[in-house]
């Protein structure tokens, strides 16, 4: 990494179904995989089994975190979570707070999250489900908690380039690899007249309108 490590946790947050269990779980530990090594935390140790006795005898949808320190100890909590309905629509709104596109924490998943809640709090719950952050060179990078996608005519979205500043996304891979998604700078004025998706390995993908502040 270009600058020391601060004192945070990486974050994997999965969805746990009674009857199909984890959701994208190879992509969610891969990426916890990954982000320790370049990080240079300790290797987490029986993962699978602290998740599969965090969600013992649910019957129900969960929200399943798990946190990982430098040190390789992890820890993994669970809530009910509520499936959103398939034909919602979320209203998404542009963040003033800007993205460095050089900083490369941003390309991994942690608790450090003082920009996103920033950002985050320019609206109130009633006025946005989702804010948008752009870069410092005004390109579209992602949501507090979703990544972003553009259906612009081409049959495949176009979602950002980690390069602009952004967390590489389970989902986002996921629809990459299967070839539903390709990478391509996104500007603002891009989203204009398009169709526009936000989404996270937790809810989906999910239908936005963007509302111009």
């Amino acid at each position: 990494m270009d600058r020391p490590v601060e004192d945070f946790c990486l974050i994997e947050t999965l969805r746990y179904e009674p009857e199909t269990g984890f959701v994208r779980l190879r992509l969610h530990l891969a990426r916890l995989q990954r982000s320790a090594r370049r990080l240079g935390f300790s290797a987490p140790q029986n993962v699978l089994g602290k998740l599969e006795h965090a969600v013992s005898g649910a019957n129900a949808p969960l929200r399943v975190r798990l946190t990982l320190d430098r040190e390789g100890q992890t820890a993994v909590t669970t809530a009910p979570f509520t499936p959103l309905p398939p034909d919602i629509v979320w209203r998404v709104r542009i963040a003033a707070t800007r993205l460095d596109s050089a900083d490369k924490l941003l390309r991994v998943k942690t608790t450090r999250r003082a920009v996103y809640e920033v950002a985050r709090a320019e609206y109130r719950p009633d006025e946005a489900d989702e804010v948008l952050l752009l870069n410092e060179k005004g390109e579209v990078c992602e949501g507090t908690i979703t990544s972003v996608f553009l259906d612009d005519g081409q049959e495949i979205l176009r979602t950002p380039p980690i390069s602009s500043g952004l967390l590489a996304g389970v989902l986002r891979t996921e629809l990459i690899c299967q070839r539903k998604a390709r990478v391509g700078r996104i500007r603002l004025d891009d989203l204009k007249d398009r169709t526009l998706y936000v989404g996270n390995s937790l809810r989906g993908l999910i239908r936005a309108q963007l509302l111009w502040n």
